[in-house]
């Protein structure tokens, strides 16, 4: 009682990402109801964000000695997405701290000017033999910072 009410986020448009990463839908995407599964935008953010970091040579998922683990996610639903639509994952980052950075990302059918769904990744840099967080590697905040807003 008397708690302010949270309001629903609303799907935003293109101008808002600084990449988009294009990714194909597979036929074991969708559910009993016709469209995407809920937990595949999880899937799709993920692999959105990793493919950004193995095309610019910052991740080998197998070796490399510091990873990004996801410790927090969310994601808000406003249109259905199915397979066979070809969907475009649009990511920023909107901060960066010693061995965090949250991305910003949303699911677009292709050329679409509205998010289908959109929602946050926080990713904690660890050493890989320890688990514990250590600082994000130089080469990976360059690409980071490339990711940012402008303006």
């Amino acid at each position: 009682m008397g708690e302010a009410k949270a309001s629903r986020p609303q799907p935003l448009g293109r101008d808002a990402f600084a990449r988009f990463v294009p990714i194909v839908t597979r036929w074991s995407d969708n559910d009993v109801y016709g469209h995407l599964n809920n937990v595949v935008y999880y899937s799709l953010f993920d692999t959105a964000v990793n493919a950004l970091l193995v095309e610019a040579g910052l991740l080998d998922p197998a070796a490399s000695p510091v990873v990004g683990l996801v410790v927090d996610s969310n994601c808000s639903f406003f249109s259905s997405l199915a397979f066979p639509d070809p969907i475009e994952i649009g990511v920023t980052v909107e901060e960066i701290g010693r061995s965090s950075v949250r991305y910003l990302l949303a699911a677009f059918k292709a050329g679409g000017e509205k998010a289908a769904a959109q929602g946050r990744y926080t990713h904690v840099y660890v050493d890989r033999a320890t688990q514990k967080p250590t600082p994000i590697p130089d080469r990976h905040r360059r690409l980071m910072e490339s990711l940012k807003p402008v303006g």
